[in-house]
C-alpha cells in the first residue's frame, strides 16, 4: 500500500513508553511513523532533514500503526520475523534494534541462540522458533540480494562467548559495549576462528581501549 514515504522530519518524540515516534511531512501531510532507536540515532549522527521512510503498516485493535525503516531489506527482515509464530512487532523491532540487520540475519542463519538471546524479551525457546523457521528463509533471501555471507557469527563455542561476557562485566564494560566488541571481533578471521578464551578475551580489551 504504502512502500516509502519521502518528506521532511518535523519531530521525533521519544517520551511515550517502548516507542519512538517520527513525524514526517510530506506533501503538507504529517505521518506518524513508529522507528527503532537505531534508525534515530542515524538520523541524528546524519543531521537529516529530508529522509526517505521505508514503510509497513499495521492494523492493530482496528487502528492502524505506521512502522518505519531505514531500507527495505531491513523493513523485509521486518515482516519475515512478525511472521514467526508469537512474534509481535514490539519484538521484531527489538530485535532489529539491538543486533542490527546483518547481525541478527548472520545469527539466525548460523543458529547462534546465544546472540539472538542478547535481545529483551527474547528466551531460549523463542530464539529456537526464530531459526526454525527462518534459518532457511533468511539464508536464500540473502542470496537473493547478492550479499556475500560474511564470515561474522560463526563461533562455535559457546563457552568463549560466556568467559568473555563474564570477563568484560566483572572489568566494568557494559553490555552494549561488550556486544560491539563481540560484533567487531567477529568480522575479523583471525580472531573468529579462534575458539580460544584468553585470545577473545585479549583482543576484546585491546579494542575496547582503543575506543
Amino acid at each position: 500500500m504504502l512502500s516509502y514515504l519521502k518528506g521532511d522530519l518535523i519531530e521525533v518524540i521519544d517520551n511515550i513508553p517502548n516507542r519512538i515516534i517520527l513525524i514526517l511531512e510530506v506533501n503538507c501531510i504529517g505521518y506518524e511513523i513508529q522507528i527503532s532507536s537505531r534508525f534515530l540515532q542515524n538520523l541524528v549522527k546524519n543531521k537529516q532533514e529530508k529522509i526517505q521512510v521505508f514503510t509497513h503498516i499495521q492494523i492493530k485493535d482496528e487502528n492502524p500503526i505506521l512502522y518505519g525503516f531505514a531500507t527495505d531489506a531491513e523493513r523485509e527482515l521486518f515482516r519475515q520475523l512478525i511472521n514467526v509464530n508469537g512474534i509481535g512487532a514490539r519484538l521484531a523491532i527489538a530485535l532489529i534494534e539491538t543486533l542490527g540487520l546483518e547481525e541478527l540475519v548472520q545469527a539466525i542463519i548460523n543458529g547462534n541462540i546465544y546472540i539472538l538471546s542478547k535481545t529483551p524479551g527474547v528466551g531460549r525457546k523463542t530464539a529456537e522458533r526464530i531459526i526454525l523457521e527462518l534459518k532457511t528463509k533468511l539464508y536464500q533471501w540473502k542470496q537473493r540480494l547478492g550479499r556475500t555471507l560474511s564470515s561474522s557469527m560463526v563461533i562455535s563455542s559457546l563457552e568463549v562467548l560466556e568467559d568473555l561476557e563474564v570477563t568484560l562485566l566483572a572489568l566494568g564494560y557494559t553490555n552494549e559495549e561488550i556486544s560491539q566488541a563481540i560484533s567487531t571481533l567477529n568480522k575479523d578471521n583471525r580472531i573468529s576462528k579462534n575458539n580460544t578464551s584468553e585470545e577473545w578475551i585479549r583482543e576484546a580489551i585491546i579494542w575496547l581501549n582503543e575506543q
